[in-house]
């Protein structure tokens, strides 16, 4: 059985705990199915991405667009181990699932702009629609046309990357999901998250600049009001695709 390779970039360690339950509830895994890597614990080790049937990589506080010189040295370091995964991902066309933060990713080492200028959104539930082309993407197909999401950004993709495909736009953040090739997937959105997680990452992260600490009560309640089902079901697709995917069709090229 290969495992799923799942990457985490939070140094809290109640907020990593929380978003490895949820990737494993919302996406149907056992964690004899995860080879699960805090990155902010220890450098990404060298590996065989073909050993693995997927990647899912959470969110975190960094952001790609900050000038390198006022990234927090060990935001700056997970930065680098996950972008350096990307060219062999993009390669072998590797089912990878880049969430929130790794909209960032996939959009710098596609060269999209990424920034703070446009498109970050506040804490809390998005309406998103589904475009023609996701309609017909294996990970949104059947799936409702419009649904709420979770999301809570200060960064974000400002322009459609060279190649990829566009899955889900919001009216306040158009690049809400994106795909390049067949298997290359990143949402701006949380798949994983409910509100009791959003409730959980609001009270650690009050002061990191995504909202005005004295709203937060008020959106943790907000929050824990949103009905939130669809995303869940793209990342318990995508779990499922990887797990039909044979080995083969991973290899570099393919």
């Amino acid at each position: 059985m290969r495992r799923f390779l799942v990457l985490q970039l939070r140094p809290e360690t109640e907020a990593a705990d929380e978003e490895f339950g949820a990737f494993l509830a919302r996406g149907g895994l056992t964690e004899a199915e995860v080879h699960r890597i805090r990155l902010d614990q220890r450098p990404l080790p060298a590996l065989s991405l073909g050993d693995y049937a997927g990647i899912i990589v959470g969110g975190g506080p960094g952001c790609v667009s900050d000038p390198p010189e006022t990234k927090d040295p060990l935001e700056a370091r997970i930065e680098a181990d996950v972008m350096g995964l990307m060219p062999e991902v993009l390669a072998r066309d590797m089912p990878f699932l880049g969430c929130c933060y790794g909209m960032g990713i996939l959009g710098a080492t596609l060269g999209a702009p990424v920034g703070k200028g446009r498109y970050g959104e506040p804490i809390g539930g998005v309406d998103c629609t589904v475009t023609e082309a996701g309609a017909a993407d294996p990970l949104l197909a059947g799936l409702p046309g419009s649904f709420r999401a979770l999301v809570g950004h200060k960064e974000a993709v400002e322009a459609l990357p060279a190649g990829a495909v566009h899955l889900v736009a919001s009216d306040t953040c158009p690049f809400q999901m994106i795909r390049a090739g067949a298997n290359v997937y990143a949402t701006q959105f949380h798949p994983e998250a409910q509100g009791e997680n959003f409730a959980n990452r609001i009270e650690i992260y009050k002061h990191r600049g995504y909202f005005d600490p004295s709203e937060a009560a008020a959106l943790t309640a907000a929050c824990l009001a949103e009905d939130v089902t669809v995303p869940q079901l793209i990342l318990s697709r995508f779990v499922e695709r990887c797990r039909a995917t044979p080995v083969a069709d991973t290899k570099p090229g393919k």
